[in-house]
């Protein structure tokens, strides 16, 4: 029999592991735009080959998701997830023998892989541990996976200057990364796979809700691949160097972090969670503007303001999707599939930003592209209201789940 001080110690222990995997999310991208001049000069990547160190990660992170309710059904997601981190691991660590653009390519798909799994299955896993506190722990999810981020912005830099290698810089994120894999081996709960759904992924595709939540996770997550891909060099261009300008990345993804924690936890009694987007993206409307047309005044002061509005409204729409379907399978199933469609629309924009700058000789032109995708999501996230959630997504097969509780007990 459990005692009540080895429930809480078990739920602890979770709660870190939720921290520590969302903290293993993001370093892998954040920390190539610091080192972007040292990559290009010794693999001779030009702008556009570098943008496919963010593009090809986030077309895996789209695509894969897809096949998330399939693979959870199929393996279970706690293996799944350790599996997903392995497979990051592995492909941070192999950044210390990438000598070429190709096989800097090679890695970036790699844990573009791994991530793209972990994605898919954990907002699942959440929502059935913690039934009753989805938003704080999704905010704590978002913060440490923005958090990561800022980690790769400032340790790669330090990392590479004190060891003279931009690879080895890259490479050292795969310790937390072990970390991650070793924390999920003891404390993710295991899975009860005997009840299975019919075709979850099809029937969800087949709601047009589906496709707009898909739309707006992918318009802002634009938004997120491409300041993570440019920004440093953007201000390298005025003459910053690779720790300044990382230490701009660093500021922006602590800023993401603090909202990802603190806006859901505020918007935790309000079900209607739009004027927190619209904030969000008012936030966001500030930042890009401002890289547009005055990069040079108070460049700190509009990282925080973007970085508050990428992390927050990315922490809520993820709260968004798991609210439609009360059923934690298959609101993982359609945060997945949200996911899925919106990383692959992300992808884009980081590689236009580079084409944008190749055409036009500077970043202005894709921060303005920016602006108006954030135009264009305040507009859509006016049909968000919560009263209509159990009509235009209904539940699926009266709520039997493909993945059913864990075996473990939960408080």
């Amino acid at each position: 029999m459990t005692t009540g001080v080895e429930s809480k110690l078990g739920r602890f222990a979770l709660i870190a592991t939720v921290a520590l995997i969302g903290l293993n999310l993001r370093p892998f991208i954040t920390s190539i735009g610091p080192l972007a001049a040292g990559i290009q000069d010794s693999t001779a990547l030009s702008l556009q080959g570098m943008a496919l160190l963010t593009l090809i990660p986030m077309l895996l992170m789209g695509s894969v998701a897809f096949a998330g309710p399939a693979l959870q059904s199929l393996v279970g997601a706690r293996r799944a997830m350790i599996g997903a981190l392995l497979v990051i691991c592995f492909g941070i660590a192999l950044r210390w023998l990438a000598s070429t653009g190709w096989l800097m390519v090679v890695t970036a798909a790699i844990v573009g892989l791994g991530v793209a799994v972990v994605q898919a299955v954990f907002p699942g896993i959440v929502k059935r541990e913690f039934p009753h506190h989805v938003g704080p722990m999704m905010g704590l999810y978002s913060a440490t996976l923005m958090g990561g981020g800022a980690l790769g912005a400032v340790v790669s830099p330090m990392v590479a200057h004190a060891t003279g290698s931009w690879a080895v810089g890259l490479a050292c994120f795969a310790l937390p990364a072990l970390a991650a894999v070793i924390l999920a081996g003891a404390f993710l709960p295991g899975d009860d796979r005997a009840r299975q759904m019919g075709d979850i992924t099809r029937i969800l595709l087949s709601r047009p809700r589906t496709w707009l939540l898909m739309g707006c996770f992918g318009l802002v997550n634009g938004g997120y691949s491409s300041v993570v891909a440019w920004l440093a060099p953007a201000y390298q261009e005025y003459g910053w160097g690779a720790s300044a300008s990382g230490s701009l990345l660093a500021i922006l993804s602590i800023s993401q972090a603090a909202t990802a924690l603190t806006l859901p936890i505020l918007a935790r009694k309000t079900p209607d969670r739009r004027p927190w987007l619209w904030l969000t993206l008012a936030m966001q409307a500030v930042g890009f503007a401002g890289l547009a047309f005055m990069p040079a005044l108070a460049p700190f002061t509009l990282a925080v303001i973007l970085g508050a509005g990428l992390g927050g409204c990315f922490a809520l729409i993820m709260i968004v999707a798991l609210d439609h379907l009360p059923d934690p399978a298959q609101a993982g199933a359609l945060s997945a599939l949200m996911q899925g469609g919106g990383f692959i629309l992300a992808a884009v924009p980081a590689w236009l930003v580079a084409a944008l700058h190749d055409a036009t000789g500077g970043y202005a032109a894709g921060w303005l592209w920016h602006l108006a995708c954030v135009t264009l999501v305040a507009g859509l996230v006016v049909r968000f209201a919560p009263g209509g959630y159990a009509r235009v997504m209904p539940e699926v097969g009266g709520g039997l789940a493909f993945v059913a509780t864990a075996s473990c007990p939960r408080s």
